[in-house]
């Protein structure tokens, strides 16, 4: 199964226009906060329309949901897509068994609108409504919750709510648009592992809406990233994190030191804003690379016993520490160096004073050195 979307809408503030294609595992939309994100997803979803564009369902048949030059454009409760909104949005004045019971509903309608056997499911009857209930109930932990109202539910349960009134439509396309903005970071962990389950025991195309990089790269095993309505990169990934390959997309993944860069060979460059740093790459630097990136857990710590050492190493990528600046945070120093480099070291909870914590030299890698497009 494939879902294959081209789409193209004026905003206000910037135009939509990406092509991109979703299989098998979850693909993950990363980008900041009003980039276009839950614009694609409503696109999919049928709430909006796109000015231009074609979004086709393929599998068994293919299905074209939408096609701006043929005037398709299928109702979103036709479209076999499941959307899990930001707040969930169940019905407040109905109780968990209710809401789910929608979805059961939807589920019926849409084979009824078929006339026959769904591909993704046989009919429900109305007599088996309740078994289907109870196993939705048990698949998403809420026994003993059925009679309660969405305002009586924690988070956790009004998202496993939604998510059983969604899988009750047994959906080809599940959509879930920055499922864990609104929960603190207590509640983000757990509810993080329950969805890796729904989503590893999901068999048919997920995608993800999110601007934390660490949730992207722990529940998605492909990646797009997205910036003011176009796509910045794509691919599995571990390899988009690996080589963004622009600053932009570094910067969505989480580097913080970028620097400009003048080439010094076809393996070294001096880094512009980190006092002339000079650097060894292990891939050859083009004249299309403008900067570099160096990712803060890339740093490490040189002993002075081993300074002499890597000075003499080709490639040994040494790094001055230099006065620097200390910001304290409960398990690491976020530290910035006297060359503008900034870098995370872990701590001990207890651990008290900077006396002694920082070397006089840090190295990174040529292999961890981002070779980079762009500004």
């Amino acid at each position: 199964m494939k879902l294959d979307v081209e789409i193209y809408r004026c905003l206000r503030d910037f135009t939509l226009d990406l092509s991109f294609s979703a299989g098998e595992g979850c693909l993950g939309i990363l980008g900041a906060s009003g980039c276009g994100k839950s614009m694609t997803l409503k696109s999919i979803a049928g709430i909006i329309r796109p000015d231009r564009g074609r979004i086709v369902l393929s599998g068994e048949e293919d299905s074209v949901l939408f096609d701006a030059e043929k005037s398709i454009c299928v109702p979103p409760q036709k479209r076999q897509v499941g959307y899990l909104f930001q707040h969930y949005a169940l019905f407040p004045h109905m109780t968990v068994e209710e809401n789910i019971l929608v979805g059961l509903e939807g589920r019926e309608a849409a084979e009824k609108r078929k006339g026959k056997k769904h591909r993704f499911g046989a009919g429900l009857r109305k007599e088996k409504r309740g078994q289907r209930l109870g196993e939705l109930v048990e698949q998403f932990r809420l026994h003993g919750l059925e009679k309660h109202y969405p305002g009586q539910l924690s988070g956790g349960q009004q998202q496993r709510t939604a998510l059983a009134r969604i899988f009750a439509y047994e959906p080809a396309v599940l959509l879930l648009d920055e499922p864990f903005s609104a929960m603190d970071s207590f509640l983000r962990e757990g509810l993080r592992l329950e969805l890796a389950g729904v989503l590893k025991r999901f068999s048919g195309i997920s995608i993800l809406v999110t601007h934390d990089q660490d949730e992207a790269f722990w529940l998605c095993s492909h990646l797009l990233l997205m910036d003011k309505g176009k796509v910045l990169a794509a691919g599995k990934t571990r390899e988009v994190f690996r080589q963004p390959k622009f600053c932009s997309a570094a910067r969505l993944t989480g580097c913080r030191n970028i620097s400009r860069i003048q080439r010094l060979g076809a393996h070294r460059v001096r880094a512009l804003d980190w006092n002339g740093l000079e650097l060894v790459t292990e891939d050859a630097v083009e004249e299309r690379h403008s900067a570099v990136g160096i990712r803060a857990h890339d740093l490490k710590e040189v002993p002075d016993t081993q300074v002499k050492a890597w000075e003499d190493k080709a490639g040994g990528n040494l790094i001055p520490v230099g006065k620097a600046s200390f910001s304290e945070m409960p398990f690491a120093w976020y530290i910035t160096l006297e060359n503008g480099l900034w870098w995370k070291k872990e701590k001990e909870m207890n651990a008290r004073g900077k006396a002694g914590m920082l070397p006089g030299w840090l190295r990174v890698e040529p292999s961890a050195v981002l070779l980079l497009e762009g500004e």
